[in-house]
């Protein structure tokens, strides 16, 4: 069990939080949230002991095991990602030979009844334990598993890891800490560098620790498929439910009511007072009456309401100009970068008042197919063609050099803002959570995603009939996301997006397309049809990619039992894809009669029906010739 016991953490003489008290059970996944700034980090940071409080002080069991996941990157070696990743297990081999030392010493000792005797005891169960959990002998199978899960390839895992970009090398991190089982974990946006599949990889893996997890996110998702308790630290206290995210908010938000109620209760009270003093100030036969009121005013604990003042914000975009039916076509291009080919002959058009999101694996070309679109990369191969009268905004992370540096953060707002928005730009700047004196500083000395942010909120407010967003949650917390996501959900124009935030995309985009491999797949089913599938493939993709060889490549018979069964079910699902071809097959080539005859050109629906089967076909080919392949790689192995 972990203690948290009136803590108070001050900086400049300010407290960041103060007297704050709870616990936390083994079982518990706990979701820290809050304002930026509000102390979340500093807590995680507090539990590892590597921070000191100003006042009170965490608890944990002796020898308790932390893992801690940061937002930015240690030290990494020179070898592959595999090498790096069982660096893990330096820490149980540090407790196998703390457990072997014991246990000689143990073998010598005389000294039953003795506090030391019992001690090294009590040491040599608890290593036991850790040892038990850690299933030293599934290091390497453990390894791989959770490296495929957080998105990497087979053959990736032999590549150096210094060769991947920070992003990747953050998975790499968070596998090595998930490899040592911790019984304490502490993730700090553990997310933020992961694509949409891995995300629901680790929520599932995360929803089976056994450890306590207090984790850090702005992903209400994730919040609300991995935690079971809620702590909110809000006016330098912490709020503590038993709840995920979303049913903590409902619960706040009953609470809040009480907590209104009351405010408004004492707020009538302290106006009497008041109201007293001042009217009798002056007279002396009151004046033990108004010493009284005084005193009791003094002695009066004020309530406070946290209730952000961006809460009610809507964001509302100026009408965009009317556009063409095609916004945008694509056909028949390719991108290289030298000798890496990352888009390969892609053809789609985005129509008018489309909302469309790129979604797929981290380094597929997502970013790049939005770069070709917008005109900053050239295609190698094939054409982009605009629309009639479009005119589109993008939004990068790069975007906020483009900023004058010289003007305040107001000014850059104020300064685009049109119509009664202009009265709410202080609201508006809010809800991007640039508050008080936030709003006076100049953009020259904003951090990084402080830029960022502003350039999003800049570009919200531009007459732009075509939106191309890259990314545009990375820097928001989960209030500002939601106004963003009711703003662009009401947005008039058309607008392609990148983003891996599930509950963000949910509702909002009406078409999917994935980029892998090279190719653009179009999702007709919408946002959880496309998790549905990704998942499919990605659960057959670890069943039945070869094994990594081992030293001794001799199969035992349970070995080449569970072959045999995997050949089997392959067998199994090939049959039936091939039945289902067969049958569209024929349902096509009925159709494709109905249409021949000159009464169809009347009946819409059968043109649909045959575009329907069609795809059909087409997804139904592509699984056959994945498991078709899975099933020969087995056979191989036999």
């Amino acid at each position: 069990m972990v203690s948290v016991e009136q803590l108070g953490v001050s900086f400049n003489g300010n407290f960041l939080f103060q007297d704050v008290s709870f616990q936390i059970k083994p079982g518990d996944r706990v979701g820290l949230i809050g304002k930026n700034g509000a102390g979340k980090s500093t807590m995680l940071k507090l539990m590892t002991g590597n921070l000191t409080p100003d006042e009170g002080k965490i608890s944990l069991p002796k020898g308790y095991t932390i893992g801690y996941l940061k937002q930015d990157l240690g030290e990494q070696g020179d070898g592959s990602v595999m090498d790096e990743a069982m660096t893990a297990f330096e820490t149980t081999n540090d407790a196998q030979k703390e457990m072997d030392r014991i246990s000689k010493e143990l073998e010598t000792r005389t000294d039953y009844e003795s506090d030391a005797y019992a001690d090294l005891i009590q040491k040599v169960s608890d290593l036991g334990e850790q040892l038990s959990m850690l299933d030293i002998d599934a290091q390497e199978g453990n390894a791989e598993k959770i490296l495929l899960g957080l998105g990497f390839t087979r053959e990736e895992l032999d590549k150096p890891v210094r060769t991947f970009s920070g992003g990747w090398r953050m998975r790499v991190e968070l596998a090595k800490i998930l490899l040592q089982s911790p019984q304490l974990l502490l993730l700090d946006e553990p997310t933020n560098h992961l694509d949409i599949v891995s995300i629901g990889w680790l929520e599932k893996y995360l929803s089976n620790y056994s450890g306590i997890i207090v984790l850090i996110s702005h992903d209400r998702d994730f919040l609300d498929n991995v935690t079971n308790r809620t702590v909110e630290l809000v006016n330098k206290m912490a709020m503590d439910m038993p709840y995920n995210y979303s049913k903590y908010l409902d619960q706040k938000e009953e609470r809040m009511e009480l907590i209104r109620a009351a405010k408004e209760n004492q707020d009538k009270k302290i106006e009497d007072m008041e109201k007293f003093i001042e009217r009798f100030r002056s007279k002396a036969t009151k004046a033990k009456q108004v010493q009284s009121r005084v005193k009791m005013l003094e002695k009066i604990d004020r309530i406070e309401l946290d209730e952000a003042p961006q809460a009610a914000m809507k964001l509302r975009f100026p009408e965009p100009p009317r556009i063409g039916k095609q916004v945008v076509t694509l056909d028949h291009i390719s991108k290289s970068f030298g000798e890496k080919q990352v888009l390969n002959d892609i053809s789609f058009i985005i129509g008018r008042d489309e909302k469309v999101a790129f979604l797929g694996k981290n380094g597929e070309g997502k970013s790049t197919l939005l770069k070709l679109i917008i005109g900053e990369h050239d295609t190698s191969g094939g054409s982009i063609e605009l629309g009639h009268n479009v005119k589109m905004g993008y939004y990068a992370q790069n975007q906020a050099e483009e900023l004058d540096l010289n003007k305040t953060v107001f000014e850059t707002i104020d300064d685009v803002a049109k119509g009664e928005i202009r009265k709410k730009v202080r609201d508006l700047l809010g809800s991007f959570l640039f508050q008080g004196e936030d709003v006076d500083k100049q953009v020259k000395v904003l951090s990084g995603g402080e830029k960022a942010r502003l350039a999003l909120c800049k570009l919200l407010l531009e007459p732009y009939n075509f939106l191309v967003l890259d990314e545009p949650t990375n820097h928001l917390d989960i209030q500002s996301k939601e106004i963003l996501k009711d703003a662009l959900s009401n947005y008039k124009g058309t607008m392609v997006l990148v983003s891996h935030d599930r509950s963000f995309l949910r509702g909002l985009c009406n078409k999917i397309y994935q980029v892998k491999n090279s190719k653009v797949k179009e999702f007709v089913g919408g946002m959880d049809f496309y998790l549905a599938q990704a998942e499919e493939e990605m659960g057959m993709q670890a069943s039945t990619t070869k094994a990594t060889p081992k030293k001794d490549k001799t199969k035992n018979a349970a070995e080449r039992k569970e072959t045999e069964a995997e050949i089997k079910k392959l067998k199994n699902q090939v049959a039936k894809y091939e039945k289902e071809i067969s049958d569209l097959e024929a349902e096509i080539a009925e159709l494709e009669t109905k249409i021949a005859q000159p009464e169809a050109a009347m009946d819409q629906e059968i043109f649909v029906l045959h575009e329907q089967k069609q795809q059909a076909l087409e997804e139904t080919m592509e699984s056959w010739e994945t498991t078709s392949e899975a099933l020969s790689g087995l056979m191989e192995q036999r």
